[in-house]
């Protein structure tokens, strides 16, 4: 039986910026399809669900942080928001929306196939077991309990909402516990060696996690060791 083609929405006003994106997509083996509006790929994805979005933020109607609002919504799907915007603070409000990744304009249509495909592989690794985890199907952290195969987290039954780069980050804290890791190390475990980015990614995920748990208010923390990185106590 043929291997299911990944499919990728990708949702951008700039007719150009659409069809670069979709043909070195293509020539990696993904399918791919263009919406210049964000409602219309909301319509799309009522036929057929996307194994990821690929979301300009400046768009005419509902912009990108919008529809990365309804997405997570209802969705954990991969997201990579990208804009001509170069402003941290509009990288932060994307991730804590709920994006996983983001990209400034202009950028290498080959750093966003390298992201892609990394993201991919890290979820292929999560769901299959190949990264190195305890092989506990639950494990208890403080008062919130991991199930390492259903890629969840909750505190007393009720389900704490994570994006896929929020989970990778807290399991693997999780699973190796009061062990402390640089930013480097994480950024690696997190995104892969192939990542382009920086280190600052992490603490984004970090911040985010860390309003979500006192959201829950949980007793699990994720403690910054000073000059090195982070762990976490529960």
């Amino acid at each position: 039986m043929e291997e299911r083609k990944r499919l990728i929405f990708i949702v951008d006003d700039d007719e150009t910026v659409r069809m670069i994106m979709e043909r070195y997509l293509q020539a990696e083996g993904f399918r791919v399809q263009t919406f210049a509006l964000a409602e219309d790929a909301l319509e799309a994805w009522e036929r057929e669900a996307p194994d990821m979005f690929i979301i300009d933020i400046m768009m005419p109607g509902v912009d990108g942080y919008e529809l990365c609002r309804r997405i997570r919504a209802r969705s954990m799907v991969p997201i990579i928001m990208v804009s001509a915007k170069d402003d941290e603070v509009d990288k932060i409000v994307g991730l804590e929306l709920g994006s996983d990744d983001y990209l400034s304009k202009p950028f290498s249509p080959r750093e966003l196939v390298v992201r892609v495909k990394t993201m991919f592989r890290r979820i292929d690794a999560m769901l299959s077991g190949k990264v190195e985890t305890e092989k506990q199907p639950v494990l208890q952290i403080g008062d919130l309990k991991l199930y390492l195969d259903e890629r969840r987290i909750t505190k007393e039954d009720t389900e704490i909402s994570l994006t896929t780069k929020e989970y990778d980050l807290f399991s693997y804290l999780a699973t190796n516990r009061n062990k402390a890791f640089t930013r480097e190390q994480l950024l690696n475990q997190v995104w892969g060696y192939d990542y382009i980015g920086d280190e600052r990614a992490i603490d984004d995920l970090v911040k985010r996690l860390r309003k979500k748990l006192r959201a829950a208010d949980s007793s699990v923390e994720i403690k910054t060791v000073w000059g090195y990185g982070y762990k976490l106590e529960g």
